[in-house]
């Protein structure tokens, strides 16, 4: 059951608990209480919105960039990965298998800003090394939302 209503509220963190009840046959008591612990347990990391920014007028820049580490004795990648975690430009931080240790998501004001970024915080990091930027250019789809759809409710339509 538990499962069931994190699903729902990953693609709708907005979706009346309510709502979650009748779909599941459940009360809306036992879905609050489900919600609170998985909340208070940390399954529940944060509620978030997607916000299509081109639409706002605000320039906004990402850029996945690819980064390879030496790994430090004892604490593999994760002492890298914490480092780069707190630098606030960085919307994700990955470990990966394949060519590459970690995948890193930064955002910010302009290509000039995350490529200072990666020269002065990233590349600086000891045991950094090698980064490649790939800069986002068009986003077309983000935790499961499509970019330029028609946000129309269609059912019964067709």
């Amino acid at each position: 059951m538990k499962e069931r209503i994190l699903a729902y509220l990953e693609k709708d963190a907005r979706m009346p608990h309510s709502d979650i009840a009748t779909m599941l046959g459940i009360t809306e008591e036992e879905v609050d209480r489900i919600v609170a612990e998985c909340e208070a347990e940390g399954i529940i990391k944060a509620y978030r919105t997607v916000v299509d920014w081109t639409r706002t007028g605000k320039n906004r820049v990402a850029a996945l960039i690819e980064l390879k580490t030496i790994p430090q004795r004892d604490r593999g990648f994760t002492a890298v990965a914490e480092r780069i975690c707190n630098f606030p430009e960085v919307a994700s931080v990955t470990l990966m298998s394949g060519g590459f240790d970690l995948a890193i998501t930064v955002e910010g004001d302009s290509m000039r800003d995350v490529a200072m970024f990666v020269a002065e915080k990233l590349a600086t990091i000891e045991g950094v090394t090698a980064t490649a930027t790939h800069f986002e250019l068009q986003k077309y789809k983000e935790h499961g939302v499509i970019y330029g759809a028609e946000t129309t409710d269609k059912r019964g339509n067709e």
